[in-house]
């Protein structure tokens, strides 16, 4: 491996040995290609679908796009290091790849509250639905999710490269990770990250607590429901998406809230790719095989396609 300089950074990666990392790199470029192909086909199905054209699934395919920017920003990169055995990046990179980190898993937990909100009101408030779920209300809470990313990560990542770091330039990620930066200041000035992270933490508790309180109430409502099989319905829409929010929030609290080890673990790299990696892959999974309508929206692009083949 290339030695790091003060112009950048090595990552370790997941294993040391050039077996170990062809097979990772391989694993991650089989996980990026299904996370790529399940999200465009959301994204297909509902555009060219009249009768998606709603509020859940306008959510569903900016997700579905934030999805594909969110596991692009690491796993390409990871799957080049290991290729070509070499771990160095640059600080330009390492700059680029935190913002854009931060930008994309704060805008998902955003999304996410949002998307629960929508179905919130779809469910409790379903004759007021169309009024609180209009089409600006809607852009203007793509646009929010989007704002919020940009300045979490434009605050997270100028305060941590307006720290000294210390001769020790190693990684022990498979990507820039802003807890294993600040491990490696030689300095003080951590004080100006630990402001971020408690505005950020704030963020955090506010979209936890929203969503928290939404699913409470959908949950009540549902239950209050005389219909099973309307009781049913609403739980198979609400649950995935709970059970998603639930792998995202804790696994990414987990691993910045607890404490800075000297001696990295298995662990670590785990907890990173349950919440960098697995998301993007589930979601497309769990909306597209759960959905009647996104699966039979795909059966018609796809026989569209055998039709325009034949002729």
């Amino acid at each position: 491996m290339a030695n790091s300089t003060m112009s950048g950074f090595l990552l370790m990666g997941f294993s040391a040995t050039p077996e170990m990392e062809l097979f990772h790199a391989f694993l991650f470029l089989v996980l990026y290609l299904v996370a790529v192909t399940g999200n465009i086909l959301i994204i297909t199905a509902i555009s060219r679908d009249s009768s998606l054209h709603s509020p859940m699934y306008f959510f569903l395919k900016h997700l579905s796009f934030l999805d594909l920017c969110y596991i692009s920003v690491t796993v390409p990169r990871s799957i080049y290091t290991s290729f070509m055995h070499s771990g160095y990046i640059s600080l330009g990179e390492c700059i680029v790849q935190c913002f854009s980190l931060i930008l994309c898993s704060t805008a998902e937990l955003s999304m996410l509250t949002v998307m629960s909100y929508d179905r919130y009101v779809a469910i409790c408030l379903p004759l007021r639905y169309e009024v609180i779920m209009d089409v600006s209300n809607c852009v203007h809470g793509v646009l929010g999710v989007w704002i919020s990313g940009l300045i979490s990560g434009a605050m997270h990542t100028a305060a941590t490269f307006s720290m000294h770091f210390c001769d020790s330039h190693v990684i022990h990620q498979f990507f820039c990770d802003i807890p294993q930066l600040l491990k490696l200041s030689c300095s003080n000035e951590y004080i100006r990250e630990v402001g971020v992270t408690c505005f950020v933490a704030i963020m955090v508790f506010l979209c936890v607590t929203l969503i928290g309180l939404s699913y409470t109430k959908i949950f009540s409502a549902v239950l209050r429901m005389p219909s099973a099989e309307g009781r049913a319905k609403a739980f198979s829409t609400c649950l995935p998406h709970l059970a998603v929010v639930i792998l995202f929030i804790s696994t990414g609290v987990f691993e910045f809230l607890k404490p800075p080890s000297d001696s990295p673990s298995a662990l670590d790299i785990l907890l990173t790719i349950m919440y960098t990696v697995v998301p993007p892959i589930l979601n497309p999974m769990i909306y597209s095989l759960r959905n009647k309508a996104i699966k039979a929206a795909l059966r018609q692009i796809f026989q569209r396609r055998e039709v325009d083949l034949f002729c």
